[in-house]
């Protein structure tokens, strides 16, 4: 009788042990460009992986981006671009010159830093100003005088700080109608408007003052929208205060009409001294070109451009002021 024998023992099992540590590379970006004088030796990957090395102009700028400047197509496309911007402003200087010459517009914006900041000191505080005649100068001929840019004339007008005031008038009343909650869209045209219409009325004034009064005087139309927009420099100090002085609960409203009064009154000097060569030209008989047609020759003649010349600047002034401020 056979009995089957013992199961045999199996070997133990062992897991295989790494003989060589396998070591996993490490990534690097490529250098960057560098210009061929420089070495790579501290890199060299671009002469291991087979990467060209990028030479040419514009410090190693690619083909694509750097041939662009130097690419016929592109100096055809500058080219034209020029010629399309010369044609435009050569079609505004001529279609705006059949109504306004730009030569002498640009006159008015002659202007610097210093003359900004003496002329609005000028207009807020004219009291003790001195002179107010306005600087000429004259040519190879000596009958053609032309008046100093406002740049070298700190009594000349200028169109900046007008220009500069009403766009910012227009701003200020819209902010504080809306720190009053009415603001509405509209208001911001109404406004422009309002304050166009103001300014087109006055020279529109100034002007019939001047021909009904027989006033030949060599003074351009630029000069009165310059001298009826610099009111709107009172009118921005009193609105600003007036608001100021509302929201720190000081005075009431009588501080805010002993503002207006004070900017009314300054604004008013201001044109009652700088707009005598407009409407009294006697104190400047020579005038501009040599013209002396304007020149008053009757005292009953020079006391009615008096009057008219007291009557615009402070009459007048006074309702256009108190219009504007009714924001």
């Amino acid at each position: 009788m056979y009995q089957n024998p013992p199961p045999a023992h199996s070997p133990p099992l062992h897991h295989p042990v790494p003989q060589h540590v396998s070591t996993v590379p490490q990534l690097r970006s490529p250098p960057p460009p560098q210009p061929p004088s420089q070495s790579h030796s501290g890199y060299g990957y671009a002469q291991q992986h087979g990467m060209p090395s990028q030479q040419g102009g514009y410090n190693n700028i690619p083909p694509a981006f750097g041939g662009f400047i130097n690419d016929p197509t592109a100096q055809l496309g500058f080219q034209m671009g020029k010629s399309a911007m010369n044609a435009g402003q050569e079609y505004v200087e001529q279609n705006f010159g059949r109504f306004i010459s730009v030569g002498a517009l640009k006159h008015y914006f002659n202007v610097s830093n210093t003359y900004v900041v003496n002329k609005l000191w000028i207009v807020l505080f004219p009291w003790r100003h001195r002179p107010w005649s306005r600087q000429q100068r004259m040519t190879n001929n000596t009958q053609d005088v032309f008046y100093l840019p406002p740049r070298e004339d700190i009594n000349s007008p200028d169109m900046y700080i007008p220009m500069m005031a009403l766009v910012t008038y227009i701003l200020l009343s819209t902010l504080l109608a809306g720190l009053r909650g009415a603001f509405k869209p509209e208001l911001l045209g109404y406004t422009t408007t309002q304050a166009i219409s103001v300014m087109l009325l006055e020279i529109l004034i100034i002007k019939l003052g001047t021909f009904l009064l027989n006033i030949s005087s060599s003074s351009q139309l630029l000069d009165l929208v310059a001298y009826s927009g610099y009111k709107f420099v009172g009118v921005i100090i009193s609105l600003v205060l007036t608001s100021l002085f509302g929201q720190m609960g000081i005075g009431g409203s009588w501080i805010s009409w002993v503002v207006f009064v004070y900017c009314f009154n300054a604004n008013a000097f201001f044109l009652l001294r700088s707009l005598r060569y407009v409407l009294l030209p006697e104190s400047n008989p020579q005038g501009v070109g040599g013209s002396a047609a304007g020149y008053t020759n009757t005292r009953s003649q020079k006391s009615a451009r008096t009057n008219f010349l007291f009557l615009y600047s402070y009459g007048i002034q006074l309702g256009f002021m108190l219009w504007l401020t009714k924001v």
